[in-house]
């Protein structure tokens, strides 16, 4: 790939041909604002947060969009550009709730990031505001959209991301949002559930419903009105209580695609589960088992201990008694009616070396080939 030079805040880097300023600034960690931007899709350049000064343009450019040329000459901090920028945030702010302390998104919001870089507690600007309703028309996914700044994002990657096209922009001028067709319930509309807005969303508009409602834990809403407070993010939050393993890092069991997910702890219950974006196969996109099918880990119905019938009803046992009791059935039923009376199912819920531990066993042990998974093509 051609290689091409450019100039940012005096310093010489070197690119890829086809690069945008944004992707080489974010190389090399230089901070440039974004709300609308999410490296999963196509640069919209819809907040003009990312606006830069390029040498010989005729007016400011958006880093997101723009393309880089070699030997151009940037500039991304200026007086005069974190000028606009805050007055962009204070614009967004004026028509946002001030809430931030009960906000489900606290310490994981980019607006709040963003107001508390340039020190905005609040807007200078007055005019009318949104009083919208909270949406619960699902299971999964709550809409609020007094808290929605038009960024387009969900609508972006419910289109380029997960093919589906579920939003977009209804209604005119101050009255826009990204809605449903003729406004249906989402259960009424193509709608996978998958939860791709919700990760995408910059702000606290689109949330998980079963994050948001379960059980709400008060070290939970402490650490959310610490954020808030203290202008801090949830995990330096977490990392200056000494609570590392708060967030864990874990792949996801349901299939054989790996996708990474976090899984967010609170008083030793998962309460929440996301996905790092653009780190492992999934690249932050999650399914709607992935995002929101972990609630059986605390359920009381799950099974902690083997079970064994005896006249007429399920008693607790040990492992050794059921352990014992499988093999002696096996050999009976080997016995009397051979290996291929049985049949064994395997499973994308454990690893491929436990899966290979199955087959083993059903082929050499039982001896019969009688066996399949339940995630195969």
């Amino acid at each position: 790939m051609k290689e091409i030079k450019v100039n940012i805040d005096g310093k010489d880097y070197t690119a890829g041909a086809g690069s945008t300023i944004l992707d080489i600034a974010r190389e090399n960690d230089i901070y440039i604002p974004t709300l609308c931007f999410d490296p999963r899709m196509s640069p919209y350049g819809a907040c003009r947060l990312c606006l830069v000064e390029v040498e010989g343009a005729r007016g400011l450019l958006p880093s997101c969009t723009t393309e880089a040329t070699d030997g151009m000459v940037v500039k991304t901090a200026t007086e005069g550009l974190e000028k606009i920028r805050k007055t962009l945030v204070e614009l967004l702010i004026s028509d946002h709730p001030k809430g931030c302390a009960g906000c489900t998104s606290s310490g994981n919001c980019e607006l709040q990031r963003l107001a508390n870089r340039y020190g905005i507690e609040k807007s200078s600007y007055e005019g009318e505001e949104h009083e919208y309703p909270i949406l619960r028309d699902n299971p999964f996914i709550l809409r609020d959209y007094n808290k929605c700044v038009l960024c387009g994002r969900c609508i972006r990657i419910c289109r380029e991301v997960q093919g589906v096209g579920v939003y977009d922009f209804v209604n005119r001028g101050f009255e826009a949002v990204p809605g449903t067709p003729y406004e249906s319930p989402m259960p009424e509309t193509p709608c996978e559930f998958c939860g791709q807005c919700i990760s995408t969303c910059p702000t606290g508009a689109l949330t998980s419903r079963p994050a948001e409602e379960g059980e709400r834990s008060w070290k939970r809403d402490m650490l959310r009105a610490g954020c808030a407070v203290f202008n801090h993010d949830i995990d330096s939050m977490m990392d200056a209580l000494g609570l590392e393993n708060w967030k864990i890092r874990t792949t996801c069991s349901y299939c054989g695609c790996g996708c990474q997910l976090d899984l967010h702890v609170v008083d030793d219950k998962v309460v929440d589960v996301t996905s790092p974006i653009m780190e492992g196969p999934g690249q932050g996109n999650l399914c709607v088992k992935g995002r929101f099918g972990y609630e059986f880990i605390h359920s009381e119905e799950r099974l902690t201990r083997p079970l064994i019938k005896r006249n007429g009803e399920f008693e607790e046992a040990t492992w050794d008694e059921a352990v014992e009791l499988i093999c002696r059935r096996f050999k009976e039923i080997k016995n009397i009616n051979g290996p291929d009376a049985f049949s064994v199912l395997a499973s994308a819920r454990i690893s491929n070396e436990e899966n290979y531990l199955i087959q083993k066993m059903t082929r050499a042990v039982i001896g019969t080939n009688n066996i399949d998974h339940c995630a195969r093509l």
